[in-house]
């Protein structure tokens, strides 16, 4: 199948049996009825395996080229699930530019079990070959990064992690796998905070992680049972029925992040422009070799590049929400020092470029002359 099929029809054969629903039933059960111990018709009880979950992990897994999906009740659950891979002494290299939620997991939690961390800008791959040592087991890649959209090449990075026998994770939640697919690339996790693009309607929290290596899927089940971060069956439908709209959303949302991005660029009170299909951008050549589009995300500083500036336009908006999140279809302006990245050091934030004057933008799906309206006025208002 090719994608646009694969995101309506891919893993979803013989979802039903019992009836032939077109839609996933939504199971909304903890336990199964059982003819003897151990007789059941694959599922015991729904931390362990729920059949609407388990539609869900194929679609998810199909979408990536993956053979193993596995879902967690949030995006920040399975990356936790990855750092239970390891063991205390085991050091992990990351992307110095990345989510917030992830760096207070790093720093605050793994770490206090003698995970030692490593954090390092990976525009040029060849950064990371210097951080690796005996106890390295785990490199962890977030591109486009969050907010900087920064672009990693995955390819290069993967190429390093098999000459030294690491793992590679990859986030691929702000190109999702209508852009981007890592496990082509050679990566061995890929993970979504489904909450984002997959779900696309700003109304369910989830995670997910897929892979190709059965031993390696069957850890990270073991460790989803065991730790019991699950979602919802619920929750697992309107994942399933976000996923079959994404390849028209992005599509949109790819659309009005071009036209906006360019928007800001013509603004006089806009400062830097942050958004991988400039052909300045840093790494503009790989984005455009391991991406189909440059995806619905863009960031801005404004010219007078203080906090009171930024926090001006993103009050004055009427169009965008200020919020929290991203990949819905409606357009969210955030405040990353103050919001999405708060966790991180101001002079770490800084040094990546996470300013008091910075703004992330979620561009939705709306008429995109509304959107540029909008930020036009907000801008001329502050």
């Amino acid at each position: 199948m090719n994608f646009n099929t694969k995101a309506i029809h891919g893993g979803q054969e013989n979802i039903d049996p019992a009836y032939n629903s077109v839609m996933p039933p939504i199971y909304q059960t903890t336990t199964f009825k059982q003819s003897t111990p151990h007789g059941h018709k694959g599922f015991e009880y729904s931390r362990s395996g729920n059949p609407t979950r388990d539609a869900l992990e194929k679609s998810m897994a199909s979408l990536e080229n993956g053979a193993y999906g596995i879902a967690f009740g949030s995006g920040l659950a399975a990356i936790d699930a990855v750092l239970k891979l390891l063991k205390s002494g085991d050091e992990v290299i990351s992307t110095s530019d990345l989510y917030g939620g992830s760096y207070r997991l790093f720093t605050q939690i793994f770490q206090d079990f003698g995970i030692k961390f490593h954090f390092v800008g990976m525009e040029n791959a060849g950064n990371i070959e210097n951080l690796i040592n005996e106890n390295t087991k785990l490199i962890w890649v977030e591109t486009p990064t969050n907010p900087m959209m920064n672009i990693i090449d995955i390819e290069a990075v993967s190429k390093i992690s098999k000459k030294h026998q690491l793992l590679l994770a990859v986030d691929n939640t702000f190109a999702t796998p209508y852009l981007q697919r890592p496990l082509d690339l050679g990566a061995d996790i890929v993970m979504h905070s489904a909450t984002k693009y997959l779900g696309g309607h700003s109304d369910v929290v989830m995670g997910s992680l897929v892979v190709k290596d059965e031993n390696l899927a069957n850890r990270l089940y073991f460790i989803q049972n065991a730790s019991g971060a699950v979602p919802g069956p619920q929750d697992c439908f309107l994942v399933l029925r976000g996923i079959k709209t994404l390849h028209v959303r992005m599509q949109r949302h790819c659309e009005n992040g071009k036209a906006v991005a360019h928007a800001l660029r013509n603004n006089e009170l806009v400062g830097k422009v942050y958004w991988p299909g400039f052909e300045d951008h840093p790494n503009h050549d790989i984005a455009t070799r391991q991406m189909s589009d440059y995806g619905g995300m863009v960031s801005f500083t404004t010219k007078a590049g203080t906090l009171e500036s930024a926090v001006r336009v993103v009050e004055n908006l009427k169009v965008f929400t200020l919020g929290e999140s991203l990949g819905g279809v409606e357009s969210l302006a955030g405040h990353p020092a103050s919001m999405t990245h708060a966790s991180i050091p101001k002079i770490d934030r800084e040094k990546t470029g996470v300013v008091d004057s910075l703004i992330r933008l979620s561009i939705g799906i709306e008429d995109v002359d509304d959107l540029i309206e909008d930020l036009k006025q907000a801008l001329a208002s502050s």
